[in-house]
């Protein structure tokens, strides 16, 4: 007499992943690439630097911060790059590659003005440099308007220098509407106390009026959106 075999039930399949589970490898590259950034031209051209990751910092595209450069042309040379609302530091490090004397970039958020000291080191122009982790409207009522005390020795020496200035605004879209008069204040106090050669850019999206801002016909307004970019610039002015 023999034994019957029995069949053996299937090993049941494991669940499909979840869409969270499924993703993730996906997601670790795309944050992984995200937190890399590129020059885009000039002496440094190609070079990487280090981004923090996070989504409040919202870097400038790369085909906007592209277009800005176009638009200024070969007019970074020479010029004292201020890059008031810095996040990743790209704007100031593209003007650096691109022939500017030097960089002051501010960023409040004390870590990620950590991040864009790393980078200056790393990309070999931190003696071209100078980064504070400060609050932008409040640094440029006291070293721009004089106001709430006495000047950074350091601070306005380096703007002081011969060279005209190359401005970045590029805050937090929602400031133009939440901070409006701030921001006016502050484009205000830029177009009244830069040098004369000096220039201006502004990054905001559609729902600011670019209309708005001081000297308003004196605006060069391009739209890449989401973006909307002015450029400005104090040629012949006296400062």
């Amino acid at each position: 007499m023999y034994a019957i075999p029995v069949p053996r039930k299937p090993k049941p399949s494991p669940p499909p992943a979840s869409g969270r589970d499924a993703n993730q490898g996906t997601r670790a590259r795309a944050e992984s690439a995200a937190a890399e950034l590129r020059i885009i031209g000039g002496t440094m051209r190609g070079r990487k630097f280090a981004y923090s990751g996070d989504p409040q910092t919202r870097p400038m595209k790369d085909r906007v911060r592209e277009a800005v450069f176009n638009l200024v042309g070969t007019e970074s040379a020479g010029k004292h790059a201020l890059d008031l609302f810095a996040g990743t530091g790209a704007l100031g490090l593209e003007a650096i590659s691109r022939g500017a004397v030097a960089a002051t970039l501010l960023e409040r958020h004390f870590p990620t003005a950590e991040v864009v000291r790393r980078n200056c080191e790393a990309l070999g122009v931190s003696d071209r440099t100078h980064v504070l982790s400060v609050n932008a409207f409040v640094w440029a009522r006291r070293e721009l308007g004089g106001e709430g005390g006495p000047r950074s020795e350091q601070a306005w020496r380096d703007l002081a220098g011969n060279a005209a200035w190359l401005v970045f605004v590029s805050p937090p879209y929602d400031f133009y509407l939440e901070r409006r008069d701030e921001m006016l204040a502050l484009v205000e106090l830029l177009e009244r106390t830069s040098p004369a050669g000096s220039i201006v850019v502004v990054e905001a999206d559609a729902r600011f009026d670019m209309g708005q801002l001081p000297d308003a016909e004196a605006w060069d307004v391009r739209a890449y959106p989401p973006a909307v970019v002015a450029v400005w610039r104090k040629v012949g002015r006296l400062a």
